[in-house]
């Protein structure tokens, strides 16, 4: 729309007006959506009168000019930029492959319209487009800022439209009832068209199908932004005739065939991953692209033409996190709209691909064999599951009845289905044991054609609203207002809840709402009398109540299994006198399993994955409801027959087993199980001998399922162990096992249970559930746990009261209780729901395990710098071993040093002799103790994967004298995420003066921020002053406020003057020491300071929600960072992340949702308070995150839009250049921060007790503090003037010339003692350097929100007479779904002002209309907002006196 035509709005006006003009001559004005010009707010939809169009009031000619320039003459962005879906047709079974799958991540805006009288318009099409536009700012853009991520629509056929097109090209006009329409993408080459087109005929052909014609599909390339165009296939449609079937069921299905048939003919050309239909049907037909949602229907002509008629359309605006151009995967699919991320798609592709050997149907007539696969790890999850949907609608269910199956609700704690719909609960029952759940945040729209619908997730993660209309029409949306309805005609309204699904029916014009739905599926079959006659619950088995083995063989085993002292007393011993898991401080900062020269067990080579950005993590307590433990065990039939045989299964309600449990599995005559044991014989020498065994033991699991066992236990349990015959790692025996029989399609037929010595923790037990165990028996750590009960110590402190008394059955209870706790807590942490959706879903990185190893028995998980072979692991493995049969065996456990730091044991890379150098060398101010503790690094043993690197240069060194100053580099340097409360008050105020005095940046962490620490302090003398009397070796000058304040909406002490002072906004989504979970402070620290701080009580102990609770998506995460900008425009907003695998995937969503920052943590960082498990197995090495983060961004043209930042670990110069080399900007230190203040490593900060007072918040330990501010800017300049030497000697001025240059780097020759096989090419590799120099990125301006609604309340002169003077306003304004975080800069112009509670004026603004996300956020006292309207997620985000009245 030319700007000439567009007229003044009524946006603001002093008294109330509706929603909508009353005259006939509506205008629908549509701004051209700016989101993705400018990343500015979306298309403003607005209804106007055409004949009476009053304009905005303003007190001047000026500032109406200011205003309507702000929303009409938007200003370029400041970061501005220039200018393949593979179906295999293999049919040997492969495992889906994590990198693959971690490529794509996405999430929307959706929703659809639906005539029930089933009558075709073309309103209904142009309504879709209009609610499209609307949910421009649920979508996503490439770096051009003009090809979107993806809008589409699905609608039926438009046969009018092709009608009269076939009328043009002199062709009959078609058989409505049996004609079929392709939408096709095609390769871009005229030549391939030809050959695609020659394939495509050929099998329709062969199929006895005729092809009626070719239609070019009208397109306007101009609307196309630059890298979607430069991908943009050939776009046709194919009409074909049906002539051998008469059902319309049978006509999809030989539809369905043929697609299937073709994707496997295109698979083996050159151009087949350039084919791609977006629909073959003869119901329905999708229109989509990699197009903005306000251009799709300027793009596509076809939408314009008043022919195309359609009873329904679902739409669809895609947020991706990864840029690459793919047409394919923008949304609609054949059947789904889904807006959400599966978590557990690994798991689910890996299950199908195991199904398809027993998927038989007798509606495919024996053609089971040529329809396959049904999963591609290369398209989306959206891709999968839409093509698990389409295979069981197809094979005759349902689309209802296919997503209660794929995605089930959680109706286990559900009463009103319990006793309401018993039916439903047993359909439910029926099910779940044949198909795992696809779980995770999702919205799914759906159509066969005959039927639409909407469903969520069992948690309910995304919204959803319905509504009806007099006039027969049903709408479901993301948003409300995204289409202009008169309330007068709305007869029924609703919003979805978690696991409801409403349908429309649009051949009896029926809708159904959640229980109607659900009664008509259940009822198909007797699903109740099939669970009850065929499915039975293991019955639980006591506890035994004495030992079994003599302590000398407990011993003896434990040696030979790898326990250390540390795991049975800090986390065995823990668990089974408390109930739940060991809390431990401080990071991870020992060796990687691989670089360690201590033998680790295998489980240690494992990182567990963890939710960030894309999907959230959850809170197993909040969410406790919709989680659950439960497997079934025993073979799981043909999901595309109903009978009763497929309910043959055992229940277990979680999958920790004690020995009578698994005694009475081993009994149960229909598993007829088959015990394996796990052994392997080294008498004819090491080598060779682990995999040979391997081998065999796939072979004899192979044999045991063939001859109809359903249950195979992997067991290392013997009545003697022989020196010879060590046992096999279990988590090696399982995963192996669970490949094999993938592989041989024999998974479906048996279950997997280990019995095993080799785990006692609950990273262990997620391990092996992860990789195919569907339930362990740990039958050493019970005997473990029996043999502390009954020992003559914890007897004597029960008997003394010092230990609370617990029974020895109570104590193996309490074992398995943490165990429980734990492996939901770890569920949590990836967002997953339901352990049956984890196992074997391989939801763990893997860090230095070999390609042959990964290969055979980890096949799909990633590795990305190789490791051990199979003989290196079998001598690690024989090492534990022969512990138990060396002459001079120990007569007690070894201590290893893993979690404590001690003599002889693991090194640690906070050490005492290392704090003792950095306090001598920060204190004395002494270049040569700065010298010697530098020299100390140097010398240390390999302890992260850049200890195994070095610099190079091919240029002559330079005087330091030539390279940038110190002072310019300090500014560059950050301060870790350290919340008051976790630190002392003296600790954390010295910290942010040090950083304020350097120029650089201290973190205030969670938990809000004292306000006296806001103002330059002008009272010391001699050091000391009376505002911060707890201090010493201040200044005047010196302020203690942090410049970087973390916010998360769950978390503590985050209010409107908090955000509306700080430079820099922090969103932590993840922390490297407890990725996936969230703060946590004991009780005995939460003094009253820290509770007055955080708005709690003293002595309550506070964890906060996984981070971040109401971020649920790329897209949510895209408004809290637009909120945060909106409260503080001059506040650059950073976002957290911790390194895994896919992270650069992440952080390209990140980067495209405007934050300015993104921060890379890496596992190594510290915390004040965390689960043992989470700090030893979460989270990857920085070095990896940064290298995939950088190069990922480069390739997706988004480098330049954001300051990249890293952390965890730091300690000096070196690791600030290796960094910059891997292409950081700044540097985060941490926990060597805390230590320059004078932090002693007694790893204790958790108990209160720290013996120098910079952890604890007790007074007396508080006034031993002994740092001053000068101690850490001692450190820092230190630190920089180290970086200035290495500058100086690779011959480099300033550090903006070697950033992102990893040619500057190169393996050291230096030996490991566990494999020479590591592999630090993806580090060192690159893909290009940004197009802008570092110091240019790092000073671009804060990136803007564009014009909103809150700049025009602003410029009200009433409104800011009121602000400025405290003045009482009342107005009245509409607003509409485009109008975001309403109310929110205002709030943050009144808090920087007037504190959170000084405002003495009043301002009551009543809107109208239907609000945007974050409606009335961040409010201060003294705003009254009310809303007569609708508003859409998260109403009044982080409000401590929120007046709403929603009517």
């Amino acid at each position: 729309m030319a700007l000439q035509s567009l007229s003044p709005i009524p946006h603001l006006s002093s008294k109330p007006t509706s929603l909508f003009s009353s005259d006939n001559g509506l205008l629908l004005v549509d701004f051209v959506c700016f989101y993705c010009k400018s990343k500015a707010t979306a298309s403003r939809r607005l209804a106007l009168s055409a004949n009476t169009r009053s304009k905005r009031r303003f007190s001047t000619a000026a500032a109406a000019n200011n205003s309507v320039r702000a929303i009409l003459d938007l200003p370029s962005s400041p970061t501005s930029f220039s200018a393949s879906d593979h179906r295999s047709s293999t049919p040997q079974p492969k495992v889906a492959n994590l990198e693959d799958i971690i490529s794509e991540r996405g999430a929307c805006g959706v929703g659809f319209i639906a005539n029930l009288e089933n009558k075709a318009s073309h309103g209904i099409v142009k309504d879709a487009l209009a609610a499209l536009s609307c949910m421009e700012h649920r979508g996503g853009c490439g770096a051009d800022n003009d090809s979107g991520d993806g809008s589409g629509l699905m609608t039926s056929i438009p046969w009018d439209l092709f009608d009269n097109w076939a009328e043009n090209q002199g062709i009959a006009s078609f058989d409505k009832l049996h004609t079929g329409v392709g939408m096709i993408f095609l390769p871009k080459d005229d030549n391939l068209v030809e050959k695609s087109k020659n394939v495509i005929v050929n099998t329709f052909r062969q199929e006895g199908l005729e092809v009626l014609g070719w239609r070019p599909v009208p397109v306007n390339t101009s609307v196309v932004g630059f890298y979607a165009k430069e991908a943009m296939p050939n776009i046709q449609q194919v009409f074909v005739r049906v002539v051998k079937e008469e059902n319309v069921d049978d006509i999809e299905r030989e539809l369905y065939i043929c697609r299937k048939l073709i994707e496997r003919a295109a698979a083996s050309e050159s151009w087949g991953s350039e084919l791609y239909f977006c629909s073959l049907s003869n119901q329905t037909i999708v229109y989509k692209g990699m197009l903005r949602s306000e251009v799709l229907g300027l793009f596509y002509s076809d939408l314009q033409n008043d022919l195309y008629k359609s009873p329904f359309a679902i739409y669809h605006r895609r947020y991706s996190t990864n840029t690459s151009p793919r047409w394919p995967l923008a949304q609609p699919m054949r059947f789904l709209g889904h807006n959400g991320e599966i978590n557990t798609i690994q798991g689910n592709l890996n299950w199908m691909q195991s199904r398809e050997t027993s998927l038989k149907s007798p509606v495919w007539c024996g053609r089971e064999n040529e329809i396959r696969p049904f999963g591609n790890p290369k398209a989306s999850d959206s891709a999968n599951l839409d093509s698990a949907a389409e295979l069981l609608i197809r094979s005759g269910r349902t689309p209802d009845e296919a997503l209660m199956i794929l995605v089930p609700e959680a109706y286990k704690n559900h009463p009103t289905l319990t006793i309401k719909y018993p039916e439903v609960v047993d359909f439910y029952d029926y099910y779940k044991g044949q198909m795992e759940a696809w779980d995770g945040p999702a919205l799914l729209l759906f159509s066969d054609g005959k039927t639409v619908g909407a469903c969520l997730d069992r948690n309910g993660l995304r919204p959803a609203r319905y509504w009806r209309t007099i006039d027969n029409v049903v709408y479901v949306a993301s948003e409300v207002g995204v289409v202009p309805v008169d309330d007068s005609k709305i007869t029924m309204k609703g919003r979805l809840g978690p696991g409801m699904m409403i349908t429309a029916d649009l051949l009896s014009g029926q809708v159904y709402e959640n229980t109607k739905v659900k009664k008509r599926v259940a009822a198909l079959n007797p699903y109740g009398k099939w669970v009850s006659e065929n499915m039975r619950s293991l019955k639980p088995e006591k506890f035994l109540s004495a030992t079994v083995l003599d302590n000398e063989t407990i011993l003896k085993r434990q040696q030979a299994f790898g326990y250390s002292s540390e795991d049975v007393q800090m986390i065995i011993e823990t668990m089974a006198s408390q109930g739940k898991e060991p809390t431990f401080c401080m990071g991870d900062d020992i060796p990687l399993a691989i670089l360690s020269q201590k033998p680790h067990m295998l489980y240690d080579y494992f990182k567990q994955r963890f939710a960030q950005v894309t999907n959230p993590a959850i809170d197993p307590l909040r969410e406790g409801l919709v989680m659950s433990l439960e497997v079934n065990i025993g073979k799981r039939g043909n999901i595309l027959e109903v009978g009763p045989e497929n309910s043959s299964q055992i229940i277990l309600s979680s999958p920790v087993l004690n020995e009578g449990e698994l005694k009475s599995l081993l009994k149960d005559p229909q598993l007829r199980a088959q015990i394996l044991p796990s052994f392997f014989d080294i008498r004819k020498g090491v080598e060779g001998s682990l995999e040979k065994t391997l081998y065999k033991l796939c072979e004899a699991a192979d044999e045991a399922v063939r001859n109809g066992s359903q249950l195979l236990v992997l067991s290392d349990r013997a009545d003697e162990l022989e020196a010879t015959q060590p046992a096999i790692p279990i988590l090696l025996a399982v995963a192996t096992v669970h490949q094999h029989l993938i592989q041989n399609g024999l998974r479906m037929s048996a279950s997997i249970v280990a019995d095993t010595a080799q785990c006692f923790s609950t990273h262990q037990f997620a391990c092996l559930i992860g990789n195919g165990a569907s339930a362990v028996c740990p039958y050493l750590a019970l005997e473990t746990c029996r043999q502390w009960r009954l020992s003559s110590k914890t007897v004597n402190l029960m008997r003394n009261g010092k230990m609370p008394t617990v029974t020895i059955e109570q104590s193996q209870i309490n074992f398995c209780k943490a165990i429980k706790a734990g492996l939901l807590k770890i569920l949590s942490k990836m967002g997953i729901s339901l352990l049956s959706s984890y196992c074997g879903a391989q939801i763990f990185e893997i860090y230095g395990l070999g390609k042959e190893v990964v290969d055979l028995s980890f096949c799909g998980s990633v590795s990305k710098i190789g490791g051990l072979t199979f003989d290196e692991l079998a001598r690690e493995t024989l090492s534990f071993w022969v512990k138990a049969y060396s002459a001079d065996t120990a007569k007690r456990l070894e201590n290893f040093g893993f979690i404590q730091f001690r003599p002889g044991g693991e090194y640690h890379g906070n050490n005492p002799e290392m704090s003792k150098l950095l306090h001598k060398a920060v204190r004395q101010k002494s270049e040569s103790a700065f010298s010697i503790y530098q020299q100390h690094l140097t010398n240390r043993p390999v302890n992260v994967l850049r200890d195994l690197l070095e610099f190079k240069s091919d240029r002559a060194p330079i005087p330091v004298g030539k390279v940038e100053p110190a002072s310019s580099i300090v500014q560059r340097f950050c301060t870790g995420g350290m919340s008051l409360g976790a630190i002392s008050r003296e600790t954390h105020e010295a910290i942010a003066i040090a950083m304020n005095r350097l120029g650089g940046k201290s973190n205030s962490g969670e938990g809000g921020e004292d306000p006296i620490r806001w103002s330059p302090l002008t009272d010391v003398v001699d050091g000391y002053s009376p505002t911060l009397p707890h201090l010493k070796g201040l200044q005047n000058g010196d302020t203690a406020t942090s410049a970087i304040k973390q916010v998360a909406s769950g978390r503590f002490g985050v209010t409107p003057t908090f955000l509306a002072n700080a430079d820099q906004l922090e969103i932590k989504i993840a922390q490297g020491a407890k990725p996936g979970e969230g703060g946590q402070l004991p009780g005995k620290k939460v003094s009253a300071y820290i509770a007055r701080l955080r708005n709690s009580k003293p002595g309550v102990p506070l964890i906060s929600p996984p981070p971040h609770h109401d971020i649920y998506s790329i897209e949510d995460l895209a408004q809290l960072i637009f909120d945060l900008h909106q409260v503080n425009p001059k506040a650059k907003v950073s976002v957290k992340l911790v390194a895994e695998a896919g992270i650069g995937t992440v952080a390209s969503g990140v980067s495209k949702g405007n934050a300015d920052i993104i921060q890379i943590s890496g596992h190594d960082g510290g915390t004040g308070a965390s689960p043992i498990s989470s700090i030893k197995h979460a989270g990857g090495p920085w070095e990896l995150g940064l290298t995939e983060t950088h190069q990922t961004l480069i390739e997706n043209g988004l480098r330049e839009r954001v300051i990249l930042r890293v952390d965890g670990g730091f300690k000096s110069g070196v690791d600030v250049l290796m960094a910059a080399a891997m292409g950081a900007d700044e540097y985060g230190f941490g926990s060597v921060a805390m230590i320059a203040t004078g932090c002693v490593m007694a790893r204790i900060c958790h108990t209160n007790n720290c013996p120098v007072g910079v952890a604890s918040q007790r007074e007396e330990l508080r006034a031993r503090f002994p740092g001053v501010p000068g101690d850490l800017v001692n450190f820092f300049l230190y630190v920089a003037e180290e970086v200035r030497g290495i500058l100086a000697q690779l011959g480099y001025e300033k550090l903006d010339d070697i950033i992102g240059r990893t040619d500057l780097l190169k393996p050291r020759d230096i030996s490991l003692v566990k494999t020479q096989h590591l592999d630090l090419n993806y580090i060192l590799s690159s893909v290009g350097l940004p197009k802008w120099s570092s110091t240019a990125i790092r000073n671009q301006e804060v990136h803007s929100n564009g014009p909103v609604l809150d700049d025009i309340l602003l410029a009200d002169p009433e409104i800011s007479n009121a602000i400025e003077n405290e003045k009482e306003v009342h107005k009245t304004i509409k607003i509409y779904n485009v109008d975001r975080a309403a109310c929110g800069r205002v709030a943050g112009v009144i808090a920087k002002k007037y504190g959170d509670s000084g405002f003495a004026g009043q301002l009551n603004i009543t809107f109208t209309g239907s609000a945007g996300q974050s409606f009335a956020c961040f409010l201060t006292p003294g705003m009254n907002i009310r809303l007569i309207g609708e508003a859409n997620d998260y109403v009044g985000k982080l409000n401590w006196n929120l007046r709403q009245l929603l009517s």
